[in-house]
């Protein structure tokens, strides 16, 4: 098992930039396909970004395209999320997920195909 903590939330406006980063412990971290989600209120949680556990493999809603950038560093066990451009429909609670090794390897976009989670983080932008 393998345990997620988010950090690096807060408030920001309209077209400014944040980089949330994710912490894992439990299990070697590289074997891992991470991916980044989020949820606004009174919606369901959205697919923002994934990536292979080599590092070499992304892919990203369309709605963040060219604008966040998910990266991770198998040697500190960290996974990030460079976020530029912000909007206010960028926010919600920001979580980290991690595939299960036992599952077939691709990069899904689904929550349900995600078996480890953070707690979340918040990011607010302000019009």
């Amino acid at each position: 098992q393998v345990q997620l903590v988010e950090s690096g939330g807060g408030l920001v406006q309209a077209g400014g930039s944040l980089r949330l980063s994710c912490a894992a412990s439990g299990r070697t971290f590289s074997p891992y396909i991470m991916a980044w989600f989020r949820q606004a209120p009174e919606k369901e949680r959205e697919f923002v970004a994934a990536m292979s556990g080599g590092g070499g493999v992304t892919t990203y809603a369309d709605s963040v395209k060219g604008r966040f950038t998910i990266s991770r560093d198998n040697f500190k066990n960290a996974l990030y999320l460079q976020m530029m451009s912000l909007k206010p429909e960028d926010t919600g609670v920001y979580y980290c997920a991690a595939r299960g090794v036992y599952r077939i390897i691709e990069l899904t976009t689904t929550p349900s195909s995600y078996d480890y989670w953070g707690q979340g983080t918040q990011v607010t932008v302000s019009s």
